[in-house]
């Protein structure tokens, strides 16, 4: 499959992803798949990129993910924008504990391919809103959120002083 169209690929993986479907999503990766993360790092090699899926697709049960557009850059690579929605209510992810909140996280993904396949994808995504969404930081501009500043400036300020002394 050296051939293969990239924007085609990105939508057959996505579409895999839209079915919550690992064992289709594997059959378009590299077997040295790189999936950078920005937000949470990278997963290298299928196996990983397969349970990194899996334990997203099992914290959250009813997660919707849909294509907004995407585009053939060359003809090794393709850009795509997309939108998951769904409740945090299953398993852990990333080693928190399901909040039960909702998520309506939009992002891009950029995919490289090697041999036809999914060699690097390097996906953006809000983290902060993300992390707010599940709850794993305050809502922004509640009493929480001007707290945590604020100790973080303060904590900020002392160290400067400290380093200056």
């Amino acid at each position: 499959m050296p051939n293969r169209d990239p924007a085609a690929l990105m939508n057959a993986y996505f579409s895999a992803i839209a079915a919550k479907d690992t064992a289709a999503m594997s059959t378009f990766l590299h077997d040295n798949v790189f999936e950078n993360f920005i937000v949470l790092g990278p997963v290298e090699g299928k196996d990983n990129v397969m349970a990194f899926f899996a334990e997203l697709f099992a914290a959250s049960p009813d997660l919707e993910f849909s294509i907004e557009r995407m585009m053939g850059v060359d003809d090794t690579t393709a850009v795509g924008q997309w939108r998951m929605k769904g409740t945090f209510t299953g398993g852990p992810f990333q080693g928190i504990e399901a909040t039960g909140r909702v998520l309506d996280i939009r992002g891009i993904d950029v995919m490289e391919l090697e041999d036809g396949l999914l060699r690097i994808n390097t996906v953006y995504y809000d983290g902060l809103s993300f992390a707010r969404q599940i709850g794993l930081l305050p809502p922004e501009g509640t009493r929480r959120d001007k707290a945590i500043k604020g100790g973080f400036n303060a904590l900020t300020k002392l160290k400067k002083a400290l380093r200056r002394s």
